[in-house]
């Protein structure tokens, strides 16, 4: 999975996907062997030639100047998030190296201290390749109770949220609209392969996805780019029903970022996270003999 792969099976991709009456390209009413533009026609909407097209499509063009990449991105009516994945993808090209073993990921202090504020705010700590590095209670109850809260403090056992997503039955059923869910971590999973090209870990980890779900191999397969920082989900919790979250990433850049999942004041989902919270709090008393307390009639 090289940077130079991906940026022809990209460009590919987002061609075949428009259609010529979409850009004013005129067909005369022929019939056309393949979907979409052909290179020609998408070069000149460029203003490239046919030939540079191709071989940058080939992947055999690494000088591609910002004005041309841009000028590409404007014929393929690529959005912002895309034409970034564009450049990226280039820049993979011109500094390809020999894959390497990724560093360990760490939750720092600031970022502990976060998750300790935000007690009453389901957030989880999400590292380069959706691994969990840390949770709180809350957000361990809403996105994966039916797994050890401890895990993610297990490097080798960490729990991974796109491998939850895709291959795990409990977090399908919880989002009651599944394939949206899914298309956003394909589409994070883009940007991140973009960027590091020469991740070992994370080639691994879209090589088993592949393998094991149809569903990642297609949606990955279709090339969609997508920066997910903020989104609304219906979700169908096992414990307290149905309630509407907004999930926001509050970091950007390099490094773990914090994920959060809020509801609206006064709402249904509110009071249904209220009741979760009091639910896992609940289980903790009953589950720790110093804090129940003395049985009754007992000194």
């Amino acid at each position: 999975m090289t940077g130079k792969s991906q940026l022809g099976d990209f460009l590919q991709a987002r061609r075949s996907q428009l259609r010529p009456e979409d850009v004013g390209v005129p067909t005369y009413g022929e019939r056309r062997r393949v979907p979409g533009l052909r290179r020609e026609e998408l070069a000149l909407l460029a203003g490239v030639s046919a030939s540079y097209y191709t071989r940058l499509e080939q992947g055999q063009s690494l000088s591609a100047s910002s004005e041309v990449l841009d000028a590409i991105a404007g014929a393929l009516r690529l959005d912002d998030s895309e034409r970034r994945y564009l450049h990226d993808l280039v820049r993979a090209d011109k500094r390809r190296t020999q894959g390497r073993r990724p560093a360990p990921e760490r939750v720092t202090e600031a970022t502990a201290q976060l998750l300790d504020v935000l007690a009453d705010v389901p957030a989880i700590v999400l590292g380069l390749r959706s691994d969990v590095l840390a949770w709180n209670r809350l957000g361990h109850a809403l996105f994966a109770g039916h797994l050890d809260r401890g895990a993610p403090d297990l490097p080798g056992q960490r729990p991974n949220m796109a491998r939850l997503v895709f291959l795990d039955c409990h977090t399908r059923d919880l989002y009651a609209d599944w394939p949206s869910k899914a298309r956003a971590v394909v589409g994070n999973l883009r940007v991140v392969a973009a960027q590091h090209p020469q991740d070992t870990a994370l080639h691994a980890l879209l090589g088993e996805l592949s393998a094991k779900s149809a569903e990642f191999s297609s949606m990955w397969a279709d090339h969609r780019v997508r920066e997910c920082t903020v989104a609304t989900y219906e979700m169908r919790h096992p414990l307290i029903g149905p309630l509407t979250v907004v999930q926001q990433t509050m970091s950007h850049g390099a490094g773990p970022h914090t994920v959060v999942a809020t509801t609206e004041a006064g709402s249904p989902s509110r009071a249904a996270l209220a009741l979760l919270a009091q639910t896992i709090t609940q289980d903790t008393v009953a589950a720790d003999p110093v804090r129940r307390g003395p049985r009754a009639g007992t000194a």
